[in-house]
Parts: structure tokens; sequence; C-alpha cells
């Protein structure tokens, strides 16, 4: 009886700590995906979206996402520069937000979900992800009316090296 006891106890504290910790991390689930995190049995791609809570154009970057079928979790960390830092990517290749995928690739600001779904496809080796570095006007995310800026996609590798994945030449 006494194990028993206490092997209820300790399954309560495991719960109980599950869901305590649950509770305290600084995200919000998409309302439009909310899906379950486990991609094995669905064919979407999730992507945890690190971001500031008051950005609006990484809010439509995020719609544009789950438009084109990817799945989202969305953070809002205090130090978004150090999640940066966490996966690697250069300062000159930021933008205002980060994602993640469930595979470990990072989609760093206004990528367009084609590419992304295109690298995903066929991921090159030792890569990090992609990047569009700045806030591009015609990026998605950032529609500007009539207004559209070229922009290059970057593809960036773990040694720190980086490549033209695309070219982004006015409205495509």
């Amino acid at each position: 009886m006494k194990i028993l006891s206490k092997l209820f106890v300790g399954l309560f504290a495991a719960t109980l700590l599950l869901g305590l910790s649950a509770c305290s991390d600084n995200r919000e689930q998409s309302t439009t995906n909310a899906v379950a995190t486990e991609t094995s049995s669905t064919d979407k791609v999730m992507l945890d979206v690190y971001k500031s809570s008051t950005c609006g154009c990484c809010k439509d970057w995020v719609d544009h996402v789950e438009g084109a079928g990817f799945a989202t979790l969305v953070h809002h960390p205090s130090d978004l520069g150090s999640i940066k830092q966490q996966y690697g990517i250069s300062s000159s290749y930021q933008s205002c937000h980060t994602a993640v995928s469930n595979l470990g690739y990072v989609f760093e600001g206004h990528v367009p979900a084609d590419l992304m779904q295109r690298f995903l496809d066929n991921p090159p080796e030792n890569v990090l992800g992609l990047a569009v570095p700045g806030m591009p006007f015609g990026s998605p995310g950032m529609e500007m009316g009539d207004r559209y800026d070229d922009y290059v996609v970057v593809l960036l590798r773990k040694d720190g090296s980086s490549e033209i994945y695309q070219e982004i030449k006015g409205k495509q």
C-alpha cells in the first residue's frame, strides 16, 4: 500500500508540474490553425513563430503561412534578439520575426510560404534555413498597395555562409 501511495503522489506531482509549466510560458496558439504539434499524423509543418506582441506585419505573415497550409504556434518572448542568437541568425540576415519548423529549420523574416515549402520538400545539407533580411515592401505581410521592392531570399548555412536562394523582382 505504501508503494502504491508513493506512486500516486509522484504521478500527481508530475501532472501538476506539467500543468503549471504549460500555463507559465508566454505564447498564444493560432485560432485558425489550432492543430496538434505532432505532424506525423498530418501533412502540416508546425512553425514556432517568435515575434513582438505588437507587430502587425508579423501577424500578417503568420496569416500568410497559415493560408498556405502551415500550422503555427506564436510566442512573444521578452528578448527576441536572444532567440535569433540561439538559432544562429547573423545580424545581417535578421528581420522582425523568426519561425522555427518542427524539423529544425529556421525561416527568418518575410519568407514567402511557397519558397518555404519548396525548401522543405528538398532541403540542402548543412543549412539553417531561409531568410529575408529587413522588411521589404511587397513581401508577405509587408504589402503596401502597389509598392513592391526587389529582394532576395537567402539560404543560411550552418557554417555561417549564405547564398541567394531566390531573387524576387517586384510583384510576383
